[in-house]
Parts: structure tokens; sequence; C-alpha cells
């Protein structure tokens, strides 16, 4: 519930900005149109100039008023309506609503301009039907609604951060970082699989990402990629052992799996339970692929990781870590217990492991 409730400000602290920009970039164009039409907008009835001060006044009004209202809509679409629905339907029920909410906001604007501002607007019954500015400020309100959904299913996609780096080509050519990886797997996914059958087992894996999704930002994580029941996590090194985030994450995505046991246990019989593998240090990232370009890690650290998760239904643990990226940690709230040197698949060298446990 916290979690969500920091989502939601946040979502809001962005729309409102957002709009805000938006609304003044909009009255900052028309302000200075070439032509009378939008010229004559901003004459008084005295045919004296307004400033520009004074509509940029009224745009932040209505784009905090818009921003408001939209990140209200767009969090319940996405937190409760986005699985009741359909795609279209969806689209087609915030259409009504942003429609209605245009109406009423510009209407509110119209009445403050009529107060302040000595300036006759048109505010009689059905106005807006035959109004060309207010379907101007609809179509504009969807153009600039398509942007901030494609940033957003942007971000969603390819995490914090990667949509800035493919833009300004920081990955065009190979380049050096220290980062951490978790590969993060469903135990007894095979029975599991068998139990439920595909599609049960496609809703319990979609549930358990979800809570997943719900704890990484407070751990400062990036998902790289979903792999069928897995799912690989990367930090850059320093927030990844900043207050053990990368240790964190896992237990408190453990904890929320266990609070919501009632609904696993109902919907699916079974409360899951994960098992990680962790491991850091230098590897290559670049920008991989023509048609569907991605950010690709490539080294021994992210295949270590992934060998470091195999080990762990072996030694009957949740969490395994290399004793390099353990020492970088400083985990005095957990127990910690030597695996020993274990020969990991597909490498000559022993590494040490080590368990960690509440």
């Amino acid at each position: 519930m916290k979690q969500a409730i920091i989502e939601f400000f946040k979502l809001q602290i962005v729309t409102i900005i957002f709009w805000i920009l938006s609304f003044c970039l909009f009255i900052t164009i028309r302000y200075f149109e070439v032509g009378t039409e939008g010229g004559k907008a901003f004459v008084s009835n005295y045919d004296e100039v307004i400033p520009i001060t004074e509509w940029l006044h009224f745009s932040v009004l209505v784009g905090a008023l818009v921003g408001f209202f939209y990140g209200i809509i767009e969090f319940i679409s996405d937190k409760l309506l986005i699985y009741k629905f359909s795609t279209g339907l969806l689209i087609l029920i915030k259409s009504i609503v942003y429609l209605v909410l245009l109406l009423l906001s510009t209407s509110f604007i119209v009445g403050l301009i009529e107060v302040q501002i000595d300036r006759n607007l048109p505010s009689e019954p059905g106005w807006w039907i035959q109004n060309k500015v207010f379907w101007l400020v609809v179509l504009y309100f969807n153009i600039c609604s398509l942007i901030f959904s494609f940033l957003k299913i942007a971000k969603e996609n390819f995490g914090h951060g990667v949509l800035i780096n493919q833009l300004i080509g920081k990955y065009k050519k190979p380049r050096e970082e220290r980062r951490i990886f978790m590969f993060l797997d469903l135990q007894a996914s095979t029975t599991i699989a068998e139990q439920l059958g595909h599609y049960k087992y496609s809703q319990l894996i979609q549930q358990c990402f979800y809570d997943l999704n719900t704890v990484i930002n407070k751990f400062d994580a990036n998902i790289y990629q979903y792999v069928g029941d897995e799912a690989v996590l990367s930090w850059t090194f320093d927030k990844g052992i900043k207050q053990n985030n990368c240790v964190e994450l896992f237990y408190k995505f453990q904890n929320n799996l266990v609070k919501n046991q009632k609904i696993y246990l109902k919907k699916f019989g079974l409360l899951p339970k994960f098992k990680a593998g962790l491991h850091g240090g230098t590897l290559i990232v670049t920008e991989v692929g023509t048609i569907k370009k991605e950010i690709a890690y490539h080294g021994d650290v992210i295949n270590t990781s992934a060998r470091i998760q195999g080990e762990c239904n072996k030694y009957n643990q949740n969490l395994l870590v290399s004793e390099y990226l353990l020492r970088k940690l400083n985990l005095t709230n957990y127990k910690i217990e030597s695996i020993g040197n274990i020969a990991l698949r597909g490498k000559e060298e022993e590494l040490n492991l080590f368990s960690i446990n509440t």
C-alpha cells in the first residue's frame, strides 16, 4: 500500500508538470501566432493587448487541473482496470472521460478569464460543439497525451534511464560498466506448471512479476529481461550495494508474496517461492539489433550470476551470493553461511559461495 501511494504521488507530480508545460507551450504558440485569428483572441474588448504572462497564468491553472485528474485516471486504469477491460475498450472509456475533463476544465478557465480579464468568451450551453479553439485544444491534448503515453510505455518496456541512453547513443559502441545482476527463478516451476496447466501457470507468473514490480523502484533496480518464469534484475554497482539494495529487494519481494498468500492460495492453491543468485563486477554493455534494438550485457558477470542461481536447489537455499559481492555488502542483519568453493557449470575456476538468510 505504501509503495502504491508513493507511485501515485510520483505520477501526479509528473503529469501536473507535463501538462502545465504543455499548455504553456500551447498558449505561447497561439500568442505569437502569425495571422489574425490567434492574435485577436489575446486582445481585450478595448483593443488592448493582454500580456502573455496573464494568459500563461491561466495555462498553468488549466495544466495543473488537467494534470491532477489525468494522473488519477492513468493510475486507476493502470492499477485496477487494465486487467478488467480490453485495451480497445479501455482507450474508448478514457477518451470519453478525457473529453469531459477538457470540457469542464476549459469551461472553468473561461469563467475565470471573464472575471479577471475584460474579455467576452463563449460560455452559453453547448458553446464547445462548434467552437474551433476548443477542438484545437482537444487535438493538441490528444497529441500531447500520445507523447506522454509513448514516454511512459518506453520507460516501462526499456526500464528506468534506458530510453535516454538509447536516444543519446550512449551504448552505440561497447563500453565497460560495473553492475550487479540477480537471476530470480520460481522454485519447482516444472511441477507447478504440470499441476496448474499452462493457462493458470501463466497467470501465476503474471501475478508474481506484478508483485515484483511493486518493489523494483524502491530498491533502484532495473529489470533486464523476463525469460519464462525467470526475471533478470540489474543495478549499477553503487546502487546495488547501497543500503544492501540487491539483497533487500529479494526479501521484500518474498514478504510481498507472503502478504498476498490468501490471493495465491485462493486462485492457484499454492504460495510461490523464488530462488536467486547474486554476483557483480565489470562487463560490457552495448546496443544490439536493428529491427528490434535492446541494450545487451556481455561478460562473465551475467553468466556467473545465472550459474549461482542454478546452485540454489542443490544446496536447498533461497539466495546465494558470490564472495566478491558479499565483501562489498554490509549484511549485519542477515545470517551468512559459507557454502564452500563450488565448481560452477561451464567455469574452470571454483567460486566461493555464501547463503543469505533472515
